[in-house]
């Protein structure tokens, strides 16, 4: 990437309508190289492969592919995946205290408990039982307060994604003004601190924000993470701005789609990412990304932004 092309952001984008493509399946191939590029180094000079457990609770058909594609990534990383199935009547109980014995594993670096739990297990209670340490997922308490205070260590893997994914098509954010439609503890909330890091101006709106639409149209940066279809309006979004689809919606055909409608914000947009194909797996490549590094290794990438804020 040369000087001008990263001043422009124009690089390695593809084109569909106006908008650039910030195209994720690129991007994810190019960091899960570097991860098992470093994990092999690390292994011919007598190292462990990384450990990553993988639990999975109930037999959800989302969930069932989503952790199914992150035991591939596991597969194309060199990371070794124990993979750890149990049915949806599986206690709270019994789930803690298989996390407390993976806790004190010494080949299992990462744990994560893939996301919806069956109603009877509280979430938070599962997420803050992981040591932090092993948190791969980024959602203990004490991980999101380090990104909080400026001290990243095990980052939330959709969030470190976006960055990841607008850096490495040379998307700078640091002085613009980004708007995340959500405020969920899994995205929205750890996206804005993602984004102060960098340097921009962040606001977050929510269920009882007024006006979203005047919101919206002020956007350099536009970051939709609720799940809902067309909760954005293309006509709101500023020409030329750079809109980051997070929402996963499943159409009755079985297609997958995102918060906005495609088409007619690419013809907008400066940039844009594609659902399927851009911000799903940037997540599973951060989870390697984060896999490595709580085993210790350091992974030089250049598709990292710096933190300035």
């Amino acid at each position: 990437m040369n000087k001008q092309q990263k001043n422009t952001g124009l690089t390695q984008g593809t084109t569909r309508g106006s908008a650039q493509i910030l195209d994720g399946l690129a991007a994810s191939a190019a960091i899960i190289e570097k991860v098992r590029i470093a994990i092999d180094q690390h292994v011919a000079s007598g190292g462990r492969r990384p450990g990553l457990a993988v639990v999975l609770v109930g037999s959800d058909p989302a969930s069932s592919i989503y952790v199914n594609a992150k035991r591939r990534d596991c597969e194309r990383s060199g990371i070794i995946a124990r993979d750890i199935d149990l049915p949806a009547s599986t206690s709270e109980v019994d789930l803690l205290s298989l996390i407390d014995k993976l806790n004190t594993a010494p080949e299992i670096d990462g744990i994560l408990v893939q996301l919806p739990l069956p109603d009877h297990i509280e979430e938070t209670q599962v997420t803050n039982r992981i040591n932090a340490d092993k948190d791969v997922d980024g959602f203990h308490a004490f991980n999101v307060g380090k990104l909080a205070l400026r001290q990243p260590g095990l980052r939330p893997c959709t969030p470190r994604g976006v960055m990841a994914l607008l850096s490495f098509h040379g998307v700078e954010v640091r002085s613009k003004h980004v708007v995340i439609v959500g405020a969920s503890n899994i995205v929205g909330r750890p996206m804005s601190l993602e984004c102060l890091l960098t340097g921009a101006t962040v606001t977050v709106t929510h269920r009882f924000t007024r006006d979203l639409e005047q919101h919206v149209r002020s956007a350099d940066v536009l970051i939709s993470a609720v799940g809902k279809r067309q909760i954005v309006d293309s006509s709101w979004i500023k020409p030329g701005s750079i809109v980051v689809d997070v929402g996963i919606n499943r159409l009755d055909d079985g297609r997958i789609t995102g918060d906005i409608d495609f088409a007619s914000a690419a013809a907008v947009a400066g940039w844009i990412s594609p659902v399927p194909g851009g911000v799903g797996p940037m997540t599973r490549a951060m989870l390697m990304l984060n896999t490595a590094e709580s085993a210790g290794l350091k992974i030089d990438l250049p598709y990292q932004p710096h933190a300035t804020g």
